[in-house]
């Protein structure tokens, strides 16, 4: 065993149980038994932009966007939020060695599971998606170890870090089993643009966040177009959501945003995106409300202006003969109860759960209109 480890913590081996090593902790031997599957080999759904586009292999913006997008939006796009990949085996062990391009693994408000864990996800019988294991991130190069899986072909997704950049990732499983990427699926993608909220702060680990938790429900790719502190309706990101062929539009910027702003740039967002796309639904989201609103009047007044432009701007929009046009309200999306966010501002796992209850019925009924 002390071959094996570097770290002075022997791990918990159990049947079933995941074991997580430094990524230096495989032995030649181990390391000849495994089969590794890189990232580069598979199919990557949630990447928006072809990979001969990409400054880097899991950026969410294209290399030239750099030159067209605040600095902040271009440096947050290079997180691998709303990333995924999808593979069939039949191994009753699997490893996840993947490296990130940033040490700091986790935020104050936000667990290390979910600002850079790896998240694996597998068809139940019934065709579910149930959660398998996430990575307990404690270095930039890491090695996640499932054992013990009940034997069996079955599809599996591994959703990719929220709020760290990936830099390299890979699939093990042990040699003789059978490792089968899945194709990409044929549907149109959800396209979310929006705030640190859409973009993943602050779930616990990558399979929670709302965006992946409707892409589960509906059976579809999403795209992660969240920018923690920068969705703002920026018309530059507008150009780069336009060059999407997206089965809906979900803007979902009021939590970075004033009154003023909400009326100055919804209307010139809303039919950047219907010239280039003139049929593709737009769900225009309300801001979420503090959970703490109730007793500060300041915040209320916020929620009030913010809400009351959205809806005068929606109301114009469809006045002037936009269709496929779609409101979400933004008061009941983290619930009643004051228990759905970290901090007042961002859902927990809890609010997650109720924020996607909330979007589910009204991105169905846009989804119909396809």
């Amino acid at each position: 065993m002390k071959n094996r480890l570097r770290c002075a913590a022997l791990p918990l081996i159990l049947s079933g149980a995941t074991i997580l090593y430094p990524s230096s902790s495989f032995t030649e031997e181990e390391e000849l038994g495994i089969s590794w599957h890189n990232g580069s080999e598979l199919h990557i759904e949630g990447r928006p932009w072809p990979i001969e586009e990409l400054k880097s292999h899991y950026d969410r913006l294209p290399a030239k966007a750099e030159k067209i997008v605040r600095n902040h939006v271009w440096h947050l796009s290079r997180t691998s939020a709303g990333m995924a990949c999808r593979f069939n085996t039949d191994a009753t062990e699997i490893s996840i060695k993947y490296t990130l391009g940033n040490k700091a693994l986790a935020l104050p408000h936000m667990p290390a599971t979910g600002v850079s864990g790896v998240d694996l996800y597998a068809l139940d019988s019934d065709g579910a998606w149930k959660w398998v294991s996430c990575s307990k991130p404690n270095g930039v190069k890491m090695v996640h170890k499932i054992t013990g899986i009940d034997p069996g072909m079955r599809s599996y997704m591994a959703y990719f870090p929220l709020r760290n950049s990936l830099l390299d990732i890979s699939f093990g499983v042990p040699k003789g089993k059978s490792f089968l990427p899945v194709a990409p699926r044929k549907d149109k993608p959800i396209v979310f643009y929006g705030t640190s909220i859409t973009h993943g702060a602050c779930a616990s680990r990558p399979g929670m966040s709302h965006v992946a938790i409707l892409g589960r429900r509906f059976d579809r790719p999403v795209i992660n177009l969240g920018f923690a502190g920068n969705g703002t309706m920026d018309p530059e990101v507008g150009a780069l959501l336009a060059e999407l062929d997206a089965a809906v539009y979900i803007v979902d910027c009021l939590p970075n945003m004033n009154g003023d702003q909400v009326a100055e740039r919804t209307e010139p967002l809303v039919k950047q995106l219907r010239q280039a796309r003139p049929r593709t639904p737009i769900i225009l989201v309300e801001d979420r409300s503090f959970t703490n609103s109730w007793l500060f009047k300041s915040l209320r007044d916020h929620h009030e202006k913010s809400r009351s432009a959205l809806v005068q701007a929606y109301d114009k929009l469809v006045i002037s003969g936009v269709e496929n046009l779609f409101y979400l309200a933004g008061d009941h999306l983290l619930g009643h109860d004051t228990e759905g966010a970290t901090d007042g501002s961002h859902p927990s796992d809890l609010g997650f759960l109720r924020q996607a209850n909330a979007f589910e019925p009204v991105l169905r009924q846009a989804l119909e209109t396809q």
